[in-house]
């Protein structure tokens, strides 16, 4: 691997881990102010929704500039979101402004991957991103089951010595925790050398922007392999950020877990995320990433299968099985979306049609999921729901063979 990509994969760890021990934190705030549970999906929607909005001028921005420095400002603006939780801002409204940084910091991230590394160690390096994103979530929802810990935040409270901030929250010092480990990501960041790469200037004229990025979504979704690739991590990024507040719920309300252990259970679908990414990254090469096409379909139907287990060590299994599933599926395919995205239009910008549809995808599933937990729709039918939904959709997809028209 070129210089300078493991210090990437550090730096995209632990801004990753805490991305989710704040997820973790902030659901725990919730509880403490005694919102309802749906609201805890609308974290992740306001943290997601600048990742659609603002897509068409992410791109030419992780263009315009060295990438490494613009991680290390979008850390920067993950700390003033973590700082307003500190001054008693509701969580929604932190959030969104932690989501303002993460919306930048992706195309950022995956475009220079995209620069450093040829064309044949593509899925190699989507293997050790992706295992350094699923190690994130593993240990970022471990970090944030410790951080609600009462035992731990009276030891934090005393170690630390630190005031209330004039906000009620016991949780300021889990929060002063996080901050620092953001402080640690932008260091890292800044560390990084610089690809060298360099594209056309471009326009900052919005409805010019917006044109362009349009044109250049219906490029990639035109795209043979790009579209077939595209269809596949929307579908399952949007599934998996769903999946995050399904399983917290159904551990509470099937296996009777409390948040903090809840936590701790979805890292067993981490472990196997991690699994499946390194066998992926062995033995599927980027000319036959299509040939894992049927993983998603086995995807659902785990899902499915969970939906009625009772049991902690069986479900234990299961969450591993899913994790082991989803890598081998999605680290192929997003290695060629982003190789077809490189190559029809440039890092940056095809990172930010990438991230716009998933993110898109995650909107429309934590929207019908938040729906679903107001209007009291019981946790075992709404993921089987899921479930089978994932199976037909990628079902259909093989049969259909998706075959995009191509562009004229």
């Amino acid at each position: 691997m070129p210089t300078g990509f493991y210090l990437i994969i550090a730096a995209q760890f632990v801004s990753a881990l805490a991305d989710n021990a704040l997820l973790i934190v902030s659901i725990a705030l919730l509880s403490e102010q005694g919102l309802p549970a749906w609201w805890a999906p609308m974290l992740k929607f306001v943290f997601t929704i600048s990742y659609v909005v603002l897509a068409p001028f992410v791109g030419p921005l992780a263009d315009a500039v060295p990438k490494a420095r613009l991680m290390a400002w979008m850390n920067g603006v993950k700390i003033m979101g973590v700082a307003a939780l500190l001054l008693g801002f509701n969580p929604l409204v932190a959030f969104a402004i932690a989501g303002l940084g993460a919306t930048a910091y992706a195309p950022a991230k995956y475009g220079l991957i995209t620069e450093i590394v040829r064309p044949h160690l593509l899925v190699k390096a989507n293997g050790w991103l992706e295992t350094s994103v699923v190690c994130a979530a593993l240990l970022g929802a471990v970090l944030g089951g410790v951080l609600i810990n009462s035992h731990v935040i009276s030891f934090l409270n005393g170690l630390l010595s630190v005031d209330r901030l004039g906000h009620t929250s016991l949780l300021n010092t889990s929060l002063l925790v996080l901050l620092l480990i953001y402080a640690a990501a932008s260091l890292l960041n800044l560390g990084i050398p610089h690809s060298g790469a360099r594209y056309p200037a471009s326009t900052i004229h919005p409805l010019v922007l917006i044109r362009d990025f349009w044109r250049a979504n219906l490029l990639l979704w035109r795209d043979a392999e790009g579209g077939l690739s595209l269809t596949v991590t929307t579908i399952f990024w949007g599934l998996g950020a769903t999946l995050q507040f399904i399983i917290l719920k159904w551990s509470a309300d099937v296996l009777h877990l409390p948040l903090e252990k809840s936590a701790y259970l979805q890292t067993a679908v981490a472990v196997g995320v991690v699994v499946g990414a390194v066998v992926a990254g062995r033995w599927v090469a980027l000319d036959h990433a299509k040939r894992v096409l049927p993983a998603g379909v086995v995807l659902g139907l785990l899902i499915t299968a969970i939906a009625h287990v009772q049991v902690v060590s069986t479900a234990l299994l299961f969450l591993t099985l899913i994790g082991v599933v989803g890598g081998i599926l999605v680290v192929p395919l997003n290695a060629l979306l982003q190789h077809r995205g490189f190559v029809l239009l440039s890092a940056g910008r095809s990172v930010a049609v990438q991230g716009f549809n998933e993110n898109l995808s995650v909107l429309c599933l934590l929207g019908v999921y938040a729906a679903l937990v107001s209007a009291d729709v019981s946790i075992v039918p709404l993921l089987t729901l899921f479930g089978l939904g994932t199976a037909v959709a990628i079902g259909l997809l093989i049969q259909s063979g998706l075959r995009p028209r191509a562009v004229h």
